[in-house]
């Protein structure tokens, strides 16, 4: 069945015109409404107006116009049905055999700093997701495109054969489907957020939009894409602009999310280096280049071939460190041209442009998938400041102790539980990460740490469930720890702090992390 009728209604644009000749040009009568019209009209492109197709003129500014049965009968109607033939007869309804629609801007408008709920709501377009549904349901007669990117395959295959073939209207009908639920999503959650505040509603739909196909996924045998939220992506690794280097993995992007997590913690100059989404080595100082030094000599084994974030333009002395040993990733907001051209050096080295500042400061859910189903929850991004903290052992932390612990609290928070960090000189000296238990995690850090234990402080993710790590603490000379307390059995780990001069204090707040 030939192609002879369509009808175009587009609020973006791009290749219309092109394509609306070339159907035009095959003979197609083409129908259209509002802006859409008047372009095809203004570019010599022979063109219907919708109010001529249905008798009634668009009105009430446009929000009613393709709502009615000559369009969605034209649309719906069954081309093998006799009934349906004998209706469209009997009521002066003709096929329409072609959509070409695309929806009101809505994420554009509420993305705009300045956009009222009054600006969202006139841009929740109705007509055309109607004709687009429809066109999709009846697919098997109806060639439906909502993307300019598949203007080209559905001409060549009207100029070959008349029509499309059925394989790609099917796939056309899918992609309209995804389309119009994507586009529903961003409505729900804005209306969600905007009146009823329901953080946890009866019903979770969340949409993403592809950034790009992965080569693999975590191992090779798993395939894998990455995709963004539509919105709210400033300041985090959806947004960053890769400067150089190869197309990121699975991995990379993993661990690039976590060492942008932990870098956001900080306002000062700060860099944080990242392995397996654990840091290995974060440091503070009054410029990049010495928080970068602290973040490499927390652990400069376990940084080769890991990821740096900086929070700091890179410039050309801290350039030449990261290029003296093998990198997966630097993040930065910006690189001076010297730097860039050291480290584009290295062809393996992989380049990202990222101020992280921008990040939203209000919580998001976070989602974990399961067999099955999923975990929301929000996003931890609890902050605690020094008059949060609660001394419970006879000693005080001295005014230095107390910086380093609120600076270790900030890193343990990123640490994979169970998480144990060591801190001093503004730098991590030691992590222990993901154990069984909380001794194995302090062992780990005190090893990793050395001689620079002594005179350390501890942070720990949660309580101390028994006294074995405040006695391995008290060993290894360590001075103060920030945990959150709350264990039936804090009394015995007070004791041992109280026995050997190690000043205590809690936060009431537990930062485990899976």
């Amino acid at each position: 069945m030939a192609i002879k009728r369509a009808l175009i209604s587009v609020s973006d644009k791009t290749g219309i015109i092109p394509f609306a000749q070339e159907l035009a040009g095959l003979g197609v009568e083409i129908i259209s409404t509002g802006g859409t019209y008047q372009l095809l009209k203004d570019n010599g492109i022979p063109v219907t107006g919708i109010s001529d197709v249905t008798g009634f003129p668009e009105i009430m500014d446009g929000r009613v116009k393709t709502l009615h049965p000559a369009v969605h009968g034209g649309l719906l109607a069954v081309r093998s049905s006799e009934k349906h033939r004998a209706q469209m007869e009997e009521n002066g309804i003709r096929y329409i055999d072609l959509v070409a629609v695309n929806l009101y801007p809505f994420a554009a408008t509420i993305a705009k700093p300045d956009a009222t709920y009054e600006d969202a709501v006139e841009n929740i377009d109705i007509g055309g997701p109607t004709m687009l549904r429809s066109a999709a349901k009846n697919h098997a007669d109806v060639t439906v495109l909502v993307d300019a990117a598949d203007y080209p395959q559905v001409l060549e295959e009207i100029h070959a054969a008349g029509d499309t073939e059925l394989a790609t209207r099917k796939r056309l009908a899918a992609k309209v489907f995804r389309h119009t639920a994507h586009y529903d999503s961003l409505i729900a959650d804005y209306l969600t957020r905007k009146t009823s505040g329901e953080a946890f509603p009866e019903t979770f739909t969340v949409t993403y939009e592809k950034a790009q196909e992965l080569r693999y996924g975590e191992n090779p045998h798993q395939q894998a894409a990455f995709y963004r939220k539509s919105l709210g992506s400033a300041g985090t690794i959806a947004a960053a602009e890769q400067l150089h280097g190869k197309e990121l993995s699975y991995n990379n992007i993993n661990d690039a999310n976590a060492a942008v997590q932990v870098l956001a913690e900080f306002t000062e100059p700060a860099a944080v280096g990242v392995k397996h989404m654990n840091p290995c080595g974060v440091g503070i100082g009054s410029d990049i280049d010495e928080a970068y030094c602290k973040a490499y000599d927390a652990d400069p084994i376990s940084i080769f071939g890991g990821i740096i974030a900086v929070n700091r333009t890179v410039e050309k002395v801290t350039a030449e460190r990261m290029h003296s040993f093998f990198l997966e990733i630097v993040i930065a907001p910006d690189y001076t041209d010297e730097a860039l051209a050291i480290l584009k050096a290295k062809k393996n080295i992989r380049l990202l442009k990222l101020d992280v500042a921008q990040a939203a400061a209000e919580s998001e859910l976070a989602i974990t998938s399961i067999q099955g189903g999923a975990l929301v929850q929000e996003t931890d991004k609890h902050r605690i400041a020094a008059e949060d903290l609660k001394v419970v052992t006879d000693r005080k932390p001295t005014e230095e102790e107390l910086k380093q612990l609120l600076f270790a609290w900030k890193v343990v928070k990123h640490v994979k539980s169970n998480a144990i960090v060591l801190a001093n000189g503004d730098m991590t000296v030691g992590v222990g990460a993901g154990q069984m238990n909380r001794i194995g995690s302090a062992k780990i850090a005190v090893e990793q740490a050395g001689e620079k234990t002594v005179g350390s402080v501890m942070a720990s993710d949660a309580y101390f469930p028994m006294s074995d790590t405040l006695e391995l603490a008290a060993k290894m000379g360590i001075t103060a720890v920030i945990h959150p307390g709350g264990s039936i059995r804090d009394a015995d780990s007070i004791q041992v702090a109280n026995e050997h001069g190690i000043a205590m204090v809690t936060t009431g707040i537990r930062h485990f992390k899976h």
